[in-house]
């Protein structure tokens, strides 16, 4: 049965169930992530998207990626599933709504800490980084949440699953 990457059955293995499996998801969900909070970033600061924008972003994201892919990787997961199964039981309840809890408490976790080391990257140390940091990090987080739960989340969870179709499979 197809129905595009927004599909969801409720016995379909969909997560990481191996180390491989959870490196390969996470270099995919922070590429895509890092890439196009890149583009809207960089659209915001000059007025809007072209099509320059897209390989301008494509350069410059890769501080950002390797910094969200070891905070996403080695902490931030591990942290947001464990507030996430403060809100949600996964021995009862829908596996989306797992799902959903652990994406919004990533967002919540890693926007903050990316948009602060960011505005230090970028802007360097001065008396406004306070404003700065919290002015990035409002105007990133409705479009970070926006992309995780409607686009890439769903998107990286197709392709996770397209990818791994047997293993996946197996580990029934």
């Amino acid at each position: 049965m197809s129905g595009g990457f927004f599909y969801f059955r409720k016995e379909e293995k969909i997560m990481p169930k191996t180390k491989l499996q959870s490196l390969v998801f996470t270099l995919m969900m922070v590429f895509c992530m890092v890439y196009l909070m890149t583009v809207y970033t960089i659209s915001d600061k000059s007025g809007g998207l072209s099509m320059p924008i897209f390989w301008t972003a494509l350069k410059e994201m890769w501080i950002e990626y390797v910094i969200v892919f070891l905070l996403i990787f080695f902490v931030i997961t591990k942290l947001a599933q464990k507030l996430a199964f403060r809100i949600v039981n996964p021995a009862t309840d829908k596996k989306i709504l797992i799902i959903l809890a652990i994406q919004c408490l990533t967002v919540c976790l890693i926007v903050p800490t990316i948009t602060l080391i960011a505005v230090f990257i970028h802007n360097g140390f001065s008396t406004e980084w306070f404003i700065q940091w919290i002015t990035l990090a409002v105007k990133c987080f409705q479009m970070a949440l926006f992309l995780q739960i409607f686009f890439v989340g769903p998107f990286v969870r197709f392709l996770f699953r397209t990818i791994f179709k047997k293993q996946l499979v197996k580990s029934e």
